[in-house]
């Protein structure tokens, strides 16, 4: 194999495979690139995916916490303590996101990578974990 060089370039001399960032056809915001720009969009989706997370253990708080107590026969209270435990985890998820993606944008506009905080990644690996466990207890053990 040959390394590719300009030889093997199809395009015109000068033309770009697709709108530069900084091109004022493209309309993007001067200096930032192809490669910024998808590292700025791939930070969002990130966001969005803390979103999403918090999002479900909202609805798993609401489903274990209100729905399933309602449906059963059984003491309310252990469902309520776990509907709490993951409405808790949602809203941490949520605030974590929004941190960690102010923190992203931050070191992308610096030129640097940040790493996400290693303290809240365990404890809400903990937490999850807990919470799984105590909701297989609590579907397992009749009250």
């Amino acid at each position: 194999m040959r390394p590719v060089t300009d030889e093997d370039d199809p395009r015109a001399p000068g033309e770009r495979a697709s709108p530069g960032a900084g091109d004022p056809q493209s309309g993007g915001e001067p200096g930032v690139g192809d490669a910024s720009r998808r590292t700025y969009l791939a930070n969002e989706r990130t966001y969005l995916a803390w979103w999403r997370t918090g999002l479900t253990c909202l609805a798993t708080a609401i489903g274990v916490g209100r729905v399933v107590p309602s449906l059963i026969h059984q003491p309310r209270w252990p469902y309520a303590i776990l509907g709490v435990g993951f409405a808790l985890l949602g809203i941490t998820s949520i605030v974590y996101g929004l941190r960690r993606e102010r923190e992203v944008r931050e070191a992308i506009d610096r030129g640097h990578y940040s790493h996400p905080d290693e303290r809240v990644l365990q404890i809400m690996t903990v937490a999850g974990l807990v919470l799984g466990v105590l909701l297989l207890v609590v579907i397992l053990i009749e009250f």
